[in-house]
């Protein structure tokens, strides 16, 4: 069964300070899943989910998995996906979100060929395993989900040495999936990931569309049609999405003048920050700064896309 991919939304979630992950647990989690929801969604760091109990449907891009309790899933970032529970019947999940590539550059910084190759391995593929299939890594998520629920002393040096080996057993079973396979088999939105991936990582410079273009192997032409088809906004309008999510969380941690948060974030002028901030979230950054509790969901809930055709 195939899911017709009618809009598509940026899910974007930011790793707590001196966190190795984000962990979502508890409550919340346990729900009918894909209720009135009738698109995908992607996020910007590396998605695992645990299925605790539940029925319905993992779609991964455009091929659709049945789930039940005791399943997990590993979704690279930029990855369309969304869950669906059965009419009627309520699932339980929890979720590990990781920032792949600034945690393993940490771990391997003596060796940056080896963490590049484990990235590529990790990022190559989704994955949803049953417990009968591997066990071992269903039993490392779920302790990584125990220690960041009860956070006991060390849990952030045990969190960290539990992902190292998480992240191994992943990259392992990813080994034999070759990078001309997967080429061959990406979809629209798959061919730009490696352009969103970029922007997330050097936002803060100045990028060019030709630029974007031939990280994904493609004419400048082709890439701003295949960008704009799917994401229904120009790639000029997703930097600039990026360097405002990013202006957000850097005007929570520091106390600079907006000259300074426009510079970091990418903008060259804090007129050009001020226009672009307020055309994404409809206030001005000086309003953001005074109250970002007030304006935090106008952020998190930012759909890239709407219907096609708006």
């Amino acid at each position: 069964m195939k899911k017709k991919q009618e809009k598509l939304e940026f899910r974007y979630y930011e790793i707590p300070q001196n966190q190795p992950l984000l962990a979502l647990l508890g409550e919340k989690w346990v729900q009918n899943y894909g209720h009135g929801i009738d698109f995908l969604h992607f996020h910007n760091y590396l998605e695992i989910g645990y299925c605790y109990g539940g029925t319905g449907e993992l779609i991964l891009d455009e091929v659709s998995r049945r789930f039940e309790g005791n399943m997990y899933s590993v979704i690279p970032k930029n990855y369309p996906h969304t869950t669906n529970s059965d009419a009627n019947t309520i699932s339980r999940w929890e979720y590990l979100f990781v920032d792949v590539e600034n945690f393993l550059h940490d771990v391997y910084r003596d060796n940056p060929l080896f963490a590049e190759d484990l990235i590529k391995r990790i990022n190559s593929r989704p994955n949803f395993i049953s417990e009968k299939e591997n066990a071992d890594l269903g039993r490392m998520i779920l302790n990584i989900c125990d220690e960041m629920r009860y956070k006991q002393e060390f849990y952030v040096e045990t969190v960290r040495g539990m992902l190292q080996s998480l992240l191994l057993g992943i990259a392992r079973i990813n080994k034999t999936t070759g990078t001309d396979k997967i080429r061959n088999q990406m979809t629209s939105i798959t061919q730009i990931a490696e352009a969103l991936d970029y922007v997330s990582y050097n936002f803060h410079k100045e990028i060019t569309i030709g630029e974007l273009a031939g990280i994904c192997h493609m004419s400048e032409t082709h890439f701003r049609r295949l960008f704009e088809r799917n994401m229904n906004m120009t790639p000029v309008d997703y930097v600039n999405l990026v360097r405002v999510q990013m202006a957000c969380e850097y005007m929570k941690k520091h106390q600079d003048p907006m000259e300074t948060v426009a510079i970091k974030c990418g903008f060259q002028t804090t007129s050009t920050f001020n226009r672009n901030f307020k055309k994404t979230l409809g206030i001005t950054p000086y309003q953001w700064k005074s109250h970002p509790e007030n304006y935090e969901g106008k952020l998190l809930n930012y759909k890239i896309s709407a219907l096609k055709g708006w």
